[in-house]
């Protein structure tokens, strides 16, 4: 197999012609924000790790450059990924890898277990607002890691650490997961009061367990791990991705058709599926499978208040907006994660919707008809949301900010128009509407 070398950057558009319902099967890909905590948890057994279901994402070619420049030796296979961290002869990360994702600062509490000693400067990514993660390094702290601030940089350092309980003062996913990763190194026991449960945090779980941890709780607000078990090689499979999967039952609401997901587990998006059948979307659910149509007109929703999990999630707020945006009525979304979460709003008003924000409230009265658009994709999500609003447009609309959107999700191009949607990748200079 050849040696995994991921490409970070374009510089392509997608042209979307609207109004064309879609129809057939998609395999859902594994998880971005399972894969990522696991290909940061690889470092921990100095061994050889087997990750299936891994997409070809952007934040996976970051967290790949990553393990590499701390030395490790990584090599895909289709959607596996083979990481071989026996070699890692580093600690530090450079600011320009660093810079590439928010979620790099999962990174800390791995190399620090493994090493004893992490440097890094503070993580990248979109700009969400306020992403502190004074929670990640309090908890530390309180494992035993002396932490120091020093020309932008987060020193860390723990010659021996110690088990703790930690109270998180808010259920944060990457706080969690970092504390999980460093406790493995600790003595004794660590407990994880108030810790997130998102799906993803079962992975990892299951991630660690199959490596030689011994870790239980994850889905639960209690996490439990006992340190310093020897640790060994792994085989595991990511978990599908939910947010992918609410973004494609998204599409369909807005373009119309019939569309069956599979390989994902309907219980993790089951409020997205709640707020659908709201709004006229027919939903059926089977074992790995979601089936959803879409014929008549679409209504507006409950209020949708983002939550932690297993609450509404921030990351769905964005394509479900965009559904709500020609739903007959208003609809009302209070984002209670990121202050900066309506960035795409300004991009749908371009589009004809009428949509008024004041501060983390934004109130939707919906509109017959959306009209394709020239739109940048402003971050991530806000990127799939113009997605999901133009393939249920009239006319064509031309995204740019592409990059973005490969963060999360892989070739959705591709995906989409093997389902009906007239969608295309082009270079950025030959594009036009």
């Amino acid at each position: 197999m050849p040696a995994y070398t991921g490409e970070i950057g374009n510089m392509s558009v997608f042209l979307i012609r609207g109004g064309h319902p879609l129809s057939g099967n998609i395999k859902v890909h594994g998880a971005k924000n399972s894969v990522l905590p696991i290909l940061a948890a690889t470092i921990l057994n100095a061994g050889v790790n087997v990750i299936h279901n891994c997409p070809k994402l952007r934040d996976v070619d970051a967290s790949v450059s990553i393990l590499r420049h701390l030395g490790c030796t990584i090599v895909r296979n289709g959607s596996e990924l083979v990481i071989d961290s026996s070699a890692l002869s580093r600690c530090e990360i450079p600011d320009y890898l660093m810079r590439e994702m928010r979620s790099s600062v999962i990174f800390l509490g791995a190399v620090l277990a493994r090493t004893g000693r992490a440097v890094m400067s503070f993580p990248g990514g979109c700009e969400l607002g306020p992403r502190p993660i004074d929670l990640h390094l309090n908890a530390l702290r309180e494992l035993g890691a002396e932490i120091l601030g020093e020309g932008g940089n987060i020193i860390c350092k723990a010659d021996a650490m110690c088990g703790k309980e930690i109270n998180l003062s808010f259920p944060s996913v990457g706080a969690t997961e970092n504390i999980m990763l460093a406790a493995t190194a600790a003595q004794g026991v660590t407990v994880i009061q108030n810790a997130a449960r998102e799906p993803e945090i079962e992975d990892l779980q299951s991630f660690l367990i199959a490596a030689g941890a011994h870790i239980s709780g994850a889905g639960t607000s209690t996490i439990r791990i006992e340190g310093r078990f020897k640790l060994h090689d792994a085989n595991h499979y990511v978990i599908a991705d939910r947010i992918v999967a609410s973004t494609y039952l998204s599409a369909v609401a807005a373009a119309g058709g019939r569309l069956t997901l599979e390989s994902v587990c309907p219980g993790h998006v089951s409020t997205i599926i709640s707020v659908l059948r709201q709004s006229g979307c027919e939903i059926s659910l089977g074992e790995d499978t979601i089936t959803i149509s879409r014929t008549g007109p679409l209504s507006a929703m409950k209020p949708i208040r983002t939550m932690p999990y297993p609450g509404f999630p921030t990351d769905a707020q964005a394509p479900i907006m965009a559904v709500s945006a020609t739903a007959h009525g208003t609809t009302v979304f209070v984002e209670n994660i990121f202050e900066n979460r309506f960035r795409h709003v300004d991009e749908l008003t371009r589009m004809g919707a009428d949509i008024r924000v004041e501060g983390r409230v934004a109130v939707v009265c919906g509109v017959p008809t959306l009209y394709g658009a020239s739109m940048t994709a402003t971050d991530l999500r806000g990127g799939a949301a113009v997605i999901v609003a133009a393939l249920g447009a009239d006319g064509v609309s031309r995204v740019s900010g592409v990059n973005h959107i490969d963060r999360g999700y892989e070739c959705i191009e591709q995906v989409l128009g093997s389902v009906g949607a007239d969608i295309v990748r082009v270079d950025d200079e030959s594009a036009g509407v």
